[in-house]
């Protein structure tokens, strides 16, 4: 059966299929429509209740603001509902009918079913989003075979994989609402992802919006009316800054002529202007310049300067703008690569990777990378990583965690994405609760977390108690509730915070070193205060009430100093016990020389699990619990 290749996108998709060994794009049955677009991503709903999909909506769109939408790409993943004429639908569904009219389509071309895809995604796109857009699929009755990153698409569609010698590429994929800037590897038939970054609100949409508010005040400025209060009129005029702009791509200049689009006191109001590539260039400036931040980002974490790179890749309807080629290829310090659509590139290269799945192309294996870090919460709020940003997938982890308290029966496990070193200030994708541990001494019990990302991106979490076997598992889903907040700026604030954020997960450590320390004093009071002189009981007892006291005011600086007064309280008691214990073997239980002090517990929930990578004892990260060691595949 064949497998097609989609190009889900923002303001437009595409669709390919592998015929003869090359891509060949799958038509709407309408055909193409402004720009060449063969599926624009809207969605109408008429007064007479019909749903249309694709061109058909777009044409429509000025007469039936209320009733179209589109851009909902920018919100997949998200709790949130889209109205169309007093009907609520959720970015999922709404991609689901623009899937629906692609597969359809498809089928009527190929003369046969269609019932699986290579779907193309964003590289920036999180866990939920990647998530939502198999459910999309789904609903639209399409199996995806794999999500592929529209960036390492796009260089199969260049036939960057037929050249012989080692590239490093960097892909510009600028759309209508997101960018996306991959750096990659190619050699020996493999493309591996290095870096990813990007914004998810940042693309021709915007462009269009620039352009929209200048004639808009243009209008105003003539005639005193504001269009944009009238929604009609909006959608006119929002059009027509959409049309300038594709017009602007080929030609220096052009005329704007929207008949009656307002009236004053009865009388008709006409738009006509000219506008040039001069002017168009100045008004997306600001929108051209905010791509700077992460191509330079891109390249930071791939450790490689803009010199380094062999070739550069564009792809999106806004790359074809001689403003938008010009500042990358300044940045870069060399021409683009030519010859393939920029607006096709994507669905052709997901159409080849669909022919490596069916074993039609071979040679060429792709590895994509995780754009975040990922990992759970740890005592004190800590960010307790266990897959790192930009770690080749599919990947799985396994980290050892255990208890932070005595008789603890259950661990929550709260995940988390992001690279700030507090949970609190990343995203949270999640949380379980591990219920059922056998009651134990705090430390004791031995609790695996794994994190496991599929070829798709999505991520599966499972915890185990090594003990009893119980065991609870979470696969993030779009129905988890992100933040506005987009992927670029978690970086940024990564790096913009980085010495508050060191100092905050500092002090936390401290603060979990200091109740190490004082379980430790508690657990020595409990089995040997007999063995105390009362003098030295006494110290013991002060020290330890003078520590948790400035833990319960959450002085670091006095929870820290009094922590260590305890400590030398410890090893006196410890070598006193080592002592009367008339032990002749170096290193008894309580013996100054196998003092270590306690190790800082991170905790990952209601329970507490720590852990500890070097492996001391019983003793390492707190999940609520403790770390003890890692297993990689």
């Amino acid at each position: 059966m064949t497998i097609i290749g989609i190009d889900l996108g923002t303001s437009n998709s595409a669709a390919a299929v592998l015929r003869g060994g090359r891509p060949v794009i799958i038509p709407s049955a309408e055909g193409m429509s402004i720009g060449g677009k063969a599926f624009p991503s809207y969605v109408a709903l008429t007064a007479d209740g019909q749903m249309l999909v694709g061109e058909p909506a777009r044409r429509q769109a000025t007469a039936n603001p209320e009733g179209t939408v589109t851009a909902f790409k920018r919100k997949m993943g998200r709790r949130e509902t889209i109205v169309l004429r007093g009907r609520d639908y959720s970015p999922e569904q709404l991609s689901a009918f623009l899937l629906q009219k692609i597969k359809r389509d498809a089928e009527a071309f190929l003369g046969e079913p269609v019932q699986k895809a290579v779907v193309t995604v964003p590289a920036y796109f999180d866990d939920n989003q990647r998530s939502a857009t198999k459910d999309a699929c789904r609903i639209a009755g399409l199996e995806v075979i794999r999500l592929v990153n529209e960036p390492t698409a796009a260089s199969l569609a260049y036939g960057l994989d037929r050249l012989s010698e080692e590239l490093r590429i960097a892909v510009i994929d600028l759309g209508g609402g997101t960018l996306d800037v991959t750096i990659m590897e190619f050699g020996k038939g493999v493309f591996e992802v290095k870096a990813t970054s990007g914004d998810t609100q940042l693309g021709g949409t915007d462009m269009n919006q620039c352009i929209y508010e200048h004639l808009a005040e243009r209008f105003q400025m003539a005639t005193g009316v504001d269009v944009r209060t009238d929604p009609k009129a909006a959608a006119r005029l929002m059009e027509a800054a959409e049309a300038a702009k594709i017009d602007l791509t080929a030609s220096v200049s052009t005329h704007v002529s929207l008949p009656y689009l307002a009236a004053v006191q009865g009388e008709p109001r006409h738009l006509e202007l000219d506008l040039n590539r001069t002017e168009l260039e100045r008004l997306v400036r600001p929108v051209i310049d905010r791509c700077r931040a992460p191509v330079e980002q891109a390249l930071h974490d791939a450790g490689i300067t803009p010199k380094q790179v062999d070739r550069v890749v564009f792809v999106g309807g806004p790359t074809r703008m001689p403003a938008v080629r010009a500042f990358f290829e300044e940045m870069f310090g060399h021409k683009a690569e030519m010859g393939v659509d920029p607006m096709e590139c994507v669905a052709a290269g997901a159409a080849i990777q669909a022919g490596v799945l069916a074993g039609e192309v071979g040679g060429i294996v792709l590895v994509d990378v995780t754009p975040l870090t990922l990992g759970v919460e740890t005592l004190g709020g800590i960010a307790t990583s266990l897959i790192a940003r930009n770690t080749p997938i599919p990947v799985k982890r396994t980290e050892l965690f255990t208890t932070a308290a005595d008789m603890q029966t259950n661990v929550t496990v709260h995940v988390f994405q992001g690279e700030r070193p507090m949970a609190s200030d990343n995203t949270s994708l999640g949380e379980f609760t591990l219920d059922g541990l056998p009651p134990a001494p705090r430390g004791v019990p031995k609790i695996e977390v794994t994190f496991d990302i599929d070829s798709n991106g999505i991520l599966s979490v499972a915890a185990r108690d090594t003990a009893s076997g119980k065991s609870q598992s979470i696969s993030i889903t779009s129905s988890t509730r992100l933040p506005e907040s987009e992927k670029k700026r978690m970086v940024e604030d990564a790096e913009r915070y980085a010495d508050a954020d060191k100092k905050r997960r500092d002090d936390a450590e401290k603060l979990n070193a200091a109740d190490g320390t004082c379980y430790e004093a508690e657990k020595l009071l409990a089995n040997f205060a007999d063995k105390l002189t009362d003098e030295l009981k006494k110290r013991l007892e002060a020290s330890l009430r003078e520590t948790k006291d400035a833990l319960l005011k959450k002085d670091v600086a006095q929870a820290t100093d009094r922590a260590e007064a305890l400590k030398k309280v410890l090893k006196e008691a410890g070598a006193t016990l080592y002592t009367q214990s008339g032990q002749a073997e170096k290193g008894g239980p309580y013996a100054e020389t196998r003092w270590q002090g306690p190790t800082p517990q991170p905790h990952v929930g209601a329970a507490g699990a720590q852990a500890n990578p070097s492996g001391d004892g019983p003793r390492g990260k707190v999940m609520d619990a403790e770390y003890r060691e890692n297993k990689q595949k």
